[in-house]
């Protein structure tokens, strides 16, 4: 079983920039591909990023392509998330998530991943 902290979200005004980070432990990252996802108030969870185990293929969704970068340092146990020229409709609770599956393709369907952080605020001001 893996543990996940989610950090580095907060408040940052339209067009700014927040890198999240999200430690595992418990077991090793390189065991598992990896996925940032974000809820909205009243909204359903939505798939952000994803990335493979190695890091050889990453996934975004529509909204954050060209925005958002998804790395990974399996050394660190760490994978992270970039976010530059944030928009408003961005704010949320970003998770991130574990997949223990092997798929060339990282997964979007938030019931594909195994284990998942408490998140944390992200808020966009305009």
């Amino acid at each position: 079983q893996v543990q996940l902290v989610e950090s580095g979200g907060g408040l940052v005004q339209a067009g700014g920039s927040l890198r999240l980070s999200c430690v595992a432990s418990g077991r090793t990252l390189s065991s598992y591909a990896m996925g940032w996802f974000r809820q909205a108030p009243g909204k359903e969870r939505e798939f952000v990023a994803a990335i493979r185990r190695g890091g050889s293929s990453r996934t975004y969704a529509d909204s954050v392509k060209d925005r958002f970068t998804i790395s990974r340092d399996n050394a660190e146990n760490t994978v992270y998330l970039q976010m530059n020229s944030l928009k408003p409709e961005d704010t949320g609770v970003y998770f991130c998530a574990a997949d223990m599956g092997s798929r060339l393709i990282p997964a979007r369907a938030p019931s594909l991943y195994d284990y998942w952080g408490q998140g944390t605020q992200v808020t966009v001001s305009s």
